[in-house]
């Protein structure tokens, strides 16, 4: 049986990989969103799609550019943390 702070632990430590993990993407977004939001106070342009479109382009460049950077890091979790305790080491 596995002990609650074990448990507790690696929970944390598998949030806080999420949060590493997302902070490219998300950083992106926002970016990408005070960008267009900005342009669009400045001209007046009120269009939907011209929030939406910008941001799924960042969200998917900076995706494509961090994918190594986020299969290292699961990867490293994964060896370091959870098979271990997975096989009982």
């Amino acid at each position: 049986m596995m002990e609650e702070t074990i448990f507790f632990d690696t929970l944390r430590q598998g949030l806080w990989v999420a949060v590493i993990i997302s902070i490219p993407i998300l950083t992106a977004a926002l970016l990408a969103g005070v960008t267009v939001g900005l342009f669009q106070a400045l001209t007046s342009i009120q269009e939907m799609t011209l929030t939406f479109v910008p941001k799924l382009v960042a969200i998917v460049i900076v995706f494509w550019i961090s994918m190594g950077f986020m299969t290292e890091t699961l990867v490293a979790f994964f060896h370091n943390r959870l098979i271990p305790l997975i096989t009982g080491g």
